[in-house]
């Protein structure tokens, strides 16, 4: 079988993401529970087509409180992670206890949805700098109509998580600290996956 060079490169790509994802999925510093970490890696290489960059992955492990960092940033090429807190929406967490208890895609749920996301362009919106998603499966279809994005929120905060067990709600937004804002809107820049899983 012949290949033209636009193929072989195409191939090539894939399996760098492959090689890659595998190595940073082996990493023990991820953070994320490891069913979450191998779901985001499959995801990374099911949406290959939509994921030009694939240097910086984020992942979100929902199976874990709001108290505790959940946010993870991954560098695909060394496995080094950076973790931060992240907000879930007010509609997933009705007793707010910290704790997700579903997901949702319908609007005015004010819930947190699922799956995998690809970031689109910094804005300046209510909330500051914030940046766009697109959803990618089935589940997290509507997410850029209901303007699930990424933000900054007063009510994410060490200090929140330490006084109160949990940090505030979102209304189905990735919010996170005024303080790690800058980091995801730098290093999750657009064309990049964010996976959210539970």
């Amino acid at each position: 079988m012949n290949l033209s060079r636009r193929q072989l490169l195409g191939a090539g790509a894939l399996i760098s993401a492959g090689l890659l994802a595998d190595r940073a999925a082996a990493s023990v510093g991820l953070g994320a529970q490891p069913n979450v970490q191998a779901r985001a890696m499959a995801a990374l290489q099911t949406h290959a087509a939509h994921i030009p960059h694939r240097d910086v992955v984020g992942i979100v492990d929902f199976s874990q409180p709001s108290r505790v960092p959940r946010f993870h940033l991954v560098d695909m090429a060394s496995g080094r992670t950076s973790t931060m807190l992240v907000a879930h929406g007010s509609g997933s967490d009705p007793a707010n206890s910290g704790w997700l208890e579903r997901f949702s895609n319908q609007p005015g749920s004010n819930a947190s949805c699922n799956g995998s996301f690809v970031t689109g362009e910094t804005y300046c919106g209510k909330h500051g700098r914030s940046r766009k998603l697109i959803g990618l499966d089935p589940m997290n279809s509507m997410a850029e109509s209901r303007a699930i994005v990424i933000h900054q929120a007063g009510y994410v905060s060490d200090d929140m998580a330490r006084e109160h067990g949990r940090v505030g709600r979102s209304q189905g937004c990735f919010a996170v600290s005024a303080r790690d804002i800058d980091e995801v809107l730098t290093r999750l820049g657009p064309g990049r996956l964010l996976y959210a899983a539970k």
